[in-house]
C-alpha cells in the first residue's frame, strides 16, 4: 500500500504542469460554443425539427406514397383527411395526394430557404468586407447604395422582378437572393470595422501581408460568429417570403409543390369545409420557422453567452 502511494506521489511530482498557453489551445472558442449550444434544450429541439424536415426533403422520392403531380380520379377531389387509408391526409382540389404534396413541399421550401441566404451572403460578404476594411470613397459609395436599396420594400421589389422574369423555383431564389443582401452587408461592414484595427491585423500588416490575405484569413474567421447567427435567422425569412409570393400566385408554379402556394390554394377554396388544404401547410411553415428561430437563438447564446444573459 505504501509503495502505491509513493509511486502516485512520484507521478504527481514528475508530471508536466499545463501552461496557460496549452490550456488556451485546448479550449477552442468554437468547442466551447458547441458545448453551450448542446446544453440549450430549445436549440436542440429546433435542431431536431430541422433534421426531420431535411430528412423528408431529401428522401421525398422514397417516403411519398404517390406521385406529387398525378391526381387520383377514383376518389373525389378535396377529400377530407383521416378517412381513406390510401390518402391519409386527403386530396387537394386537383385530386392529388395531400401528404405527398406536403412532403415534396418540404423540399421546395428548404431549397429556397437555404439557397436564398447563400446567394445574398455571397453578395454581402465582398461588399460589406470591402466597405468596412477599405473605408473612404469606397465605403461611402457602397453605403449610399445600401441606403437606396433600403428605401425600396423588398417584397414589392421582388414582385416587380418576378413579373418581368417570370415565376418558378429558380426565379424565386434569384429574386429573393438579390433583394436580401442589404442587412448582411451592414453586419459584415460592422464586423470588419471592429476588427480592422485590432493588434493581430496590425501585426499582419507589419509583416507584409496583403489586404486580401488579412481580410480572408484574419478578419473574416473572427467575424463569422455573428454572420452565422444572421444566416440562421435569414433562412426562415426566405421561406416566409417564398410562401408570401406563392400565396399571391407569382412564386412557385405548377405542378411543383410549395407550402406557400398550398396555403393560398387552400384559402381560395371553401376553407370552412376543406380546412386541411390551408391548415397542414401552415403548420409546417410555422414549425420550420420555429426550428430555425430556436437554432438561431441557441447559436447567438452559444457565441455570446454574456450578452444573452444580460
Amino acid at each position: 500500500m505504501a509503495g502505491r502511494e509513493t509511486a502516485a506521489k512520484a507521478r504527481l511530482l514528475t508530471a508536466k504542469p499545463v501552461t496557460l498557453a496549452e490550456d488556451t489551445r485546448q479550449r477552442s472558442p468554437w468547442v466551447d460554443a458547441a458545448r453551450r449550444f448542446a446544453r440549450n434544450r430549445l436549440a436542440m429541439l429546433g435542431l431536431f425539427i430541422l433534421a426531420v424536415l431535411i430528412f423528408l426533403a431529401v428522401f421525398a422520392d422514397v417516403l411519398a406514397l404517390h406521385p406529387y403531380d398525378q391526381p387520383d380520379f377514383t376518389v373525389q377531389a378535396n377529400e377530407l383527411p383521416f378517412i381513406d387509408p390510401v390518402h391519409p391526409l386527403g386530396l387537394d382540389s386537383a385530386g392529388r395526394d395531400y401528404l405527398t404534396r406536403l412532403i415534396y413541399g418540404a423540399r421546395t421550401s428548404l431549397l429556397v430557404g437555404l439557397t436564398v441566404p447563400l446567394l445574398s451572403f455571397s453578395i454581402a460578404l465582398p461588399l460589406g468586407g470591402l466597405s468596412g476594411y477599405r473605408g473612404g470613397k469606397i465605403d461611402f459609395f457602397i453605403q449610399r447604395l445600401v441606403d437606396v436599396c433600403t428605401a425600396i420594400p423588398q417584397l414589392l421589389f421582388a414582385i416587380f422582378l418576378l413579373s418581368i422574369i417570370g415565376s418558378g423555383v429558380g426565379s424565386v431564389i434569384f429574386v429573393l437572393g438579390v433583394t436580401a443582401w442589404v442587412d448582411p452587408t451592414r453586419l459584415t461592414r460592422a464586423q470588419f470595422l471592429t476588427f480592422r484595427e485590432r493588434e493581430f491585423v496590425t501585426a499582419a500588416r507589419a509583416i507584409g501581408a496583403s489586404d486580401l490575405r488579412i481580410a480572408v484569413t484574419h478578419i473574416l474567421p473572427n467575424a463569422m460568429a455573428p454572420l452565422l447567427v444572421a444566416f440562421t435567422f435569414a433562412v426562415p425569412l426566405a421561406i416566409f417570403s417564398e410562401a408570401a409570393l406563392s400565396f399571391l400566385g407569382i412564386g412557385i408554379t405548377e405542378p411543383t409543390a410549395s407550402w406557400g402556394k398550398m396555403v393560398g390554394s387552400g384559402i381560395g377554396t371553401s376553407i370552412r369545409v376543406y380546412y386541411h388544404l390551408a391548415l397542414f401547410p401552415t403548420i409546417l411553415v410555422a414549425l420550420t420557422m420555429l426550428g430555425f428561430s430556436f437554432v438561431g437563438d441557441g447559436l447567438q447564446e452559444a457565441f455570446d453567452p454574456v450578452r444573452s444573459r444580460s
